[in-house]
């Protein structure tokens, strides 16, 4: 017999709402289910948000992405009511909720902790927020019946929560905050205590039953990879402020502050001189790179992510080009310090005699790594592309 999954379930979309299919591209069109305007928090003389404002449309998966104490579960407790905001507002479906209480908001909610009753079996747990809703006991029995069909644990219902895996119990504890249909999912780091491949396999499952559903849904997690993957949009936070709103893509390719490119994925940041005529200085030499409104003159951080750079064969750039460079700009020769294995690539230690006393760190393929015969030692050329250089002024 084959174990349903989330994403095997078959559930209509809430509201009538038309999804796109598994691509993970964003529904057509969204109208504003959520918005939040100059929200402030503090904590005594401490800010922990600071002029907050953001807008969630209907149906969308929002992820708060940042480091530790950055703000983003203080902001997710806001829209819930947990921990009322200094000054500013929340609308959520066109009413003020600002001062409501958590009971007179229209949301259900995941916890890191799963906060499932232990001494409830697992029907139990799922029926309890359907007591208060004036349902038969014969409907919330075939609520709580579809419930565990939808996140594929429909055997389970008698057990207790000690009796099931990290894995299951995060599935029933979102099956719980789903049964009274809520217009708003929030998701408090609901993976962060599962092991590495269970997390991955139900941050997938969880996508798919929010698609289904059609439900709007944020979620706070410090995973950047896990935002990336999941994520309509993407709310990059840093000391209670919010450094960048963007679709994954939009805030892994073209991050608008040095916080977010060193955030996000990895990166090499080289201190630079901004030069004229789009050019910049690092080390002993010049590059181009992508647009930027720095002034000449002024000092800067030039990134660039170590997937983005490209091996090429040796060979001195004085002399022949080597068949496989083409037009390639912003090439340099570099010498192999270090490589390491990690998988799926090779990471590779980079010195080169242009940028000084400074070491790159590119990850090639494995493929690249077997055709250019690269190894500790080796000299090869290395070409850093113009488009995926980045600058950003240095900061004080």
């Amino acid at each position: 017999m084959k174990h349903e999954t989330i994403a095997d379930a078959k559930v209509e979309p809430l509201g009538g709402l038309s999804m796109n299919d598994a691509t993970g591209n964003e529904t057509a069109a969204r109208g504003e289910y959520l918005k939040i305007e100059g929200l402030w928090k503090n904590f005594g003389e401490f800010t922990a948000l600071c002029d907050i404002a953001l807008t969630v449309g209907e149906g969308e998966f929002v992820c708060f992405l940042g480091p530790s104490g950055c703000g983003k579960t203080t902001l997710l407790r806001a829209i819930a009511g947990l921990d009322l905001q200094t000054r500013g507002a929340i609308h959520q479906a066109g009413s003020d909720i600002s001062v409501l209480p958590p009971s007179k908001r229209d949301y259900g909610i995941v916890f890191q902790s799963y906060a499932l009753f232990p001494n409830l079996t697992i029907e139990k747990n799922i029926a309890f927020g359907l007591e208060n809703t004036k349902r038969s006991k014969k409907e919330i029995e075939a609520r709580v019946a579809d419930l565990l069909n939808i996140v594929g644990l429909p055997s389970q219902a008698k057990k207790y929560p000690a009796q099931l895996s990290g894995g299951q119990q995060q599935r029933i504890a979102l099956a719980r905050a789903i049964a009274i249909n809520p217009g708003l999912l929030l998701l408090d780091e609901p993976l962060s205590a599962l092991d590495a491949k269970v997390r991955v396999h139900l941050r997938h499952e969880i996508k798919e039953l929010q698609r289904k559903l059609g439900v709007t849904t944020i979620m706070v997690t410090h995973d950047q990879e896990e935002a990336l993957s999941m994520a309509d949009r993407i709310v990059v936070m840093n000391h209670g402020v919010i450094e960048q709103v963007g679709t994954p893509t939009e805030v892994y390719r073209h991050p608008k502050t040095l916080f977010v490119a060193d955030f996000i994925g990895e990166t090499n940041k080289l201190p630079a001189k901004i030069g004229n005529g789009g050019k910049i200085a690092v080390g002993y030499t010049e590059f181009l790179c992508e647009k930027h409104a720095l002034p000449a003159g002024s000092d800067a951080v030039a990134v660039i992510r170590p997937v983005d750079i490209i091996p090429h064969a040796s060979g001195a750039i004085s002399g022949g080009r080597p068949a496989d460079i083409g037009n390639a700009e912003n090439l340099i020769d570099a010498r192999v310090e270090d490589i390491e294995f990690l998988g799926a690539f090779w990471r590779v230690r980079l010195s080169a005699a242009r940028l000084g006393d400074h070491i790159l760190i590119a990850d090639f393929s494995i493929n690249a790594v077997r055709r250019l015969n690269i190894a500790a030692g080796v000299d090869m050329q290395i070409e850093l592309p113009r488009e995926r250089l980045l600058v950003y002024a240095k900061e004080a």
